[in-house]
């Protein structure tokens, strides 16, 4: 059971990397070389989208890493999983203070509503996601070394 905890934690995990990697090296640059309006509207379609799943995936992450850390305890590996566990917290707590605020506004623009400093808000947005991008792939490879 404590090793399907472990394989579970580091797919859930690795997956949420792939997405927030996506989104910083991919989807962003894809939105923004759209014509006209289309890429603001991709951003925000992309922010309601994303920002109904993500809350889940993030504190779920967590919460997994915290079961598999106080579960195997005494095993070789733990201080990883605390760490990877901790830096998971990190990557909660910058959402919630840098990335959602932003997120909040840039879902509900349209062409007729933006406000003028939308695309430096939006670039903002993804500086903060770089770092939160680099926080989640330092904990799942610590958590991959922990499973090794």
């Amino acid at each position: 059971m404590l090793n399907a905890l472990t394989v579970v934690t580091v797919v859930i995990v690795g997956l949420m990397v792939g997405v927030e990697f996506s989104v910083a090296f991919i989807m962003s640059r894809i939105l923004d070389a759209l014509p006209g309006d289309a890429g603001q509207l991709g951003h925000a379609h992309g922010g309601r989208m994303l920002g109904a799943l993500m809350p889940f995936w993030y504190i779920g992450s967590v919460l997994l890493s915290a079961v598999w850390a106080a579960a195997r305890w005494q095993d070789h590996g733990a201080g990883l999983v605390v760490t990877a566990a901790g830096l998971l917290i990190v990557s909660v707590v910058m959402s919630i203070l840098l990335l959602v605020p932003i997120n909040n506004r840039n879902k509900t623009w349209t062409p007729e509503n933006r406000p003028a400093d939308w695309k430096q808000q939006l670039q903002r947005w993804n500086r903060y996601h770089y770092v939160r991008v680099a926080v989640i792939i330092a904990a799942f490879t610590l958590l991959v070394v922990a499973l090794a």
